[in-house]
C-alpha cells in the first residue's frame, strides 16, 4: 500500500492488484507478508483478497503488469540483501553455525570467534571433546555439524558418548558467558562481548542427526545405552531420526510394504497433510482401486485438524520403524544404513 509506487494498470485498483498478487503466492509466503502489515492494511488487503477470488485472467495480467512496472527500476534482490541473507541463515541454522558458514561465503566478512573449529581435524576435535568438561564438550558437539560430531565421538567409549549426547540433547540455550568460555578454550583469548543474547544450540533434533550419521551398529548400540539413562529421551531422539517426509527417500517397494500395514483411513489423513510429491508417491504404491478410494476419502473429508493429520503420519512412521527393526525394509542414513 505504498503511496510512492506508480499507479496500477488502468482498469484495476491498487488494492485488488495487491490482493491478486497475494493470492498467487504460497500460503506461507502470504502469511509472512501479512505479519508485517499494519491492521488497517491487513483489513484492506483481506477485503481485496475476497474480491480477488473472482478475478478473471485479464485482471491477473493487469496485476502482474502493475507489479513489474512498479519494480522495473528497483531490484528487489538487492534491497537490504546482506541483512536479509544473514537473518535467513541465522534463523535456519542458529547463530553459531550461521556465523561459521557466513565467514566462508560473505564478502569481506571477518571470521567468527568459533571459526577455529572448522579448521580442526576430527581427531583433534575428538581429543578436545574427551579432555574438556562434559558440558563444554556437549556445546562443542552442538556447534559442529552433525556429520563432524558423529566422527568426533566415534572413538570415545560408550559411556562418554551416552553422557555427551544426553547433555547435548537437553541443551536449549546457553548463556553468552559460556560461549565466551568456549572461545577462550579454542582461541586462548577473551572475546570481550557484553550483553550478548543467549545462543540456541543442541537439542534432540541435532542429536538425532548425529546418531543418524553414525554407522548402523554403533547407532543402535548407542541408542540402547542412552535408553537405559533416559528412555523417553532416547525414544524422542529415535523419532527425530526418521520423520514423515523421509518416506520420500524410500523406494516404491518399501513404501508399498509399509502402507499395506496401515489402515486406509490413516493413509488418507497422512496423504492429505503430505506434500503433493510425497502424496502421489504414496498413492502410486497402491492398487488403482485403493488409490482412487483414498483420493475420494480425501475429497470428502474437507478440512481436518492438523493434530489428526500428525497422528496419522506418526502411525505410518511407527509401522515403518517396526518393519525396519524386523528387517522387512531398510531406511537409509547418510553414513551406513540405519534400520
Amino acid at each position: 500500500m505504498d503511496e510512492d509506487l506508480p499507479p496500477p494498470a488502468p482498469g484495476i485498483s491498487g488494492e485488488l492488484s495487491a490482493a491478486i498478487l497475494m493470492m498467487l503466492l504460497e500460503d506461507g509466503d502470504a502469511t509472512t507478508i501479512l505479519q508485517h502489515l499494519a491492521p488497517d492494511e491487513v483489513k484492506a488487503l483481506g477485503k481485496g483478497m475476497f474480491e480477488a477470488s473472482s478475478a478473471n485472467e485479464n485482471d491477473v495480467e493487469k496485476a502482474l503488469e502493475s507489479f513489474v512496472a512498479s519494480n522495473r527500476d528497483l531490484s528487489a534482490l538487492a534491497v537490504g540483501a546482506p541483512v536479509r541473507i544473514r537473518d535467513m541463515m541465522h534463523k535456519a541454522l542458529g547463530n553459531v553455525r550461521a556465523g561459521n558458514i557466513l565467514s566462508e561465503i560473505e564478502p569481506q566478512s571477518s571470521a567468527p570467534s568459533l571459526d577455529i573449529l572448522r579448521w580442526m581435524d576430527a581427531a583433534s576435535i575428538s581429543e578436545l571433546v574427551a579432555s574438556e568438561h562434559p558440558q563444554v564438550a556437549a556445546v562443542i558437539l552442538s556447534v559442529l555439524t552433525p556429520e563432524v560430531s558423529a566422527v568426533a565421538i566415534s572413538s570415545l567409549d560408550e559411556a562418554t558418548q551416552t553422557d555427551l549426547l544426553f547433555r547435548s540433547a537437553n541443551l536449549r540455550s546457553i548463556p553468552a558467558e559460556a560461549i565466551e568460555d568456549l572461545e577462550a578454550i579454542l582461541m586462548n583469548y577473551t572475546s570481550g562481548k557484553a550483553h550478548a543474547p543467549d545462543v540456541a544450540l543442541g537439542g534432540r533434533p541435532e542429536v538425532a542427526r548425529i546418531v543418524k550419521n553414525l554407522p548402523r551398529a554403533a547407532a543402535e548400540k548407542l541408542l540402547r545405552s542412552l535408553r537405559k539413562k533416559d528412555r523417553l529421551l532416547a525414544d524422542a531422539i529415535e523419532e527425530e531420526m526418521f520423520v514423515f517426509d523421509d518416506l520420500a527417500a524410500l523406494d516404491a517397494k518399501a513404501l508399498g510394504t509399509i502402507l499395506r500395514n496401515v489402515d486406509s483411513d490413516q493413509i488418507a489423513l497422512a496423504v492429505k497433510g503430505a506434500s503433493d510429491l510425497l502424496g502421489e508417491k504414496m498413492l502410486g504404491t497402491l492398487s488403482a482401486r485403493a488409490a482412487q478410494t483414498i483420493r475420494d476419502d480425501i475429497a470428502d473429508m474437507g478440512q481436518v485438524k492438523r493434530a489428526d493429520v500428525e497422528t496419522a503420519q506418526k502411525a505410518v512412521i511407527a509401522v515403518a520403524r517396526q518393519m525396519a527393526a524386523s528387517g522387512e525394509i531398510s531406511m537409509g542414513g547418510k553414513s551406513d544404513d540405519y534400520v
